[in-house]
């Protein structure tokens, strides 16, 4: 099985080189500077334990490869870029192609499976960071994610079995499982600190406003009557797994929105996390007033390529009150 990786930043970058690390035939499908720092330098990937290069074959396109029956593509692109990426590949790889989705949020699979049969979700606990062209981290050793997977919405297959058996060889945990939509929705609500992140700086994310962001998520769910992992469930599942540390003497930063303004890419995921929340909401008849408010400033400031943690959680609380 070739194991194609389209979007090589943070949790693609490092999940194709630890697969690359452990043996397994990884191509990168890359962009831009990373694609011209992977294609000539290859991938330094950095962890608590080491620093190591791999030359991962590396292309821009999917234009570039022939793709077999047995090819497996891991989508790790933002969900910004899916549609697109998923069209490109489209137009070259077979119907039948496994699609795995390794990104936040529950759009990236609705889209795959208008253009192939074989779709699949990945719940990604992986703490990894991308700020610099062909450079990633992962603040997690010896197990640097957990990775469980499974056929979207539900259901599993010897496909899916087989991959979850591959990243468990390459120092990831994974888990097939037949109710993956579950751990993705039960993700969502986790990402809505994402938001927070962004627009306040990472010391706000445990504050009053994601209580308030995930309190308005789990209403917004209730009401859709969408089923979700509990919080006792996702910890029984993380249990004792990720032990964090520094990288050098520098400890993470923030996640992915965070690190999207932090490179200034002029986009954000906002839209398919917090956003997934507040389109429900409309849907549903539920008011998500926290929710709409963070997803408009993080927008605001990635289309301004500014800084994240512009306005403190108060400020922020504020602008809640005016409105």
């Amino acid at each position: 099985m070739r194991v194609v990786v389209f979007g090589a930043g943070a949790v693609g970058g490092v999940i194709g080189a630890k697969l690359f690390e452990h043996g397994h035939d990884v191509t990168f499908i890359a962009r831009g500077e990373n694609y011209v720092a992977l294609s000539k330098n290859g991938i330094r990937l950095e962890t608590p334990e080491e620093i190591v290069s791999f030359r991962v074959p590396t292309v821009d396109d999917p234009s570039a490869l022939s793709f077999g029956a047995d090819d497996l593509v891991i989508l790790t692109v933002k969900s910004q870029d899916s549609r697109g990426a998923l069209q490109r590949l489209a137009a070259v790889a077979p119907l039948t192609t496994a699609i795995v989705c390794g990104q936040n949020g529950v759009e990236n699979e609705r889209v795959a499976l208008r253009m192939f049969k074989n779709v699949y979700g990945m719940c990604v606990m992986c703490p990894a960071t991308h700020l610099e062209p062909g450079v990633v981290q992962v603040n997690a050793s010896p197990v640097s994610g957990l990775l469980d997977v499974g056929r979207w919405p539900e259901g599993s297959d010897d496909t899916i079995e087989g991959v979850a058996e591959m990243l468990n060889s390459s120092s990831f945990d994974s888990v097939a499982r037949d109710d993956i939509a579950r751990w993705k929705w039960g993700k969502l609500l986790m990402n809505l600190g994402n938001a927070v992140e962004a627009v306040c700086g990472p010391m706000a994310r445990p504050g009053i406003l994601w209580q308030r962001a995930v309190e308005e998520g789990k209403a917004v769910l209730k009401s859709a009557d969408i089923d979700y992992v509990q919080q006792d469930e996702d910890s029984a599942r993380r249990g004792q797994l990720l032990n964090y540390g520094p990288i050098g003497s520098v400890e993470r930063g923030g996640g992915s929105s965070w690190q999207s303004l932090t490179r200034a890419t002029g986009t954000i995921e906002t839209d398919y996390l917090t956003g997934e929340i507040v389109m429900q909401g409309r849907l549903h008849g539920v008011a998500t007033p926290v929710n709409e408010l963070l997803q408009k400033l993080a927008n605001q400031l990635a289309a301004q390529r500014r800084a994240p943690g512009v306005w403190s959680e108060d400020e922020v609380v504020s602008m809640l009150k005016v409105n």
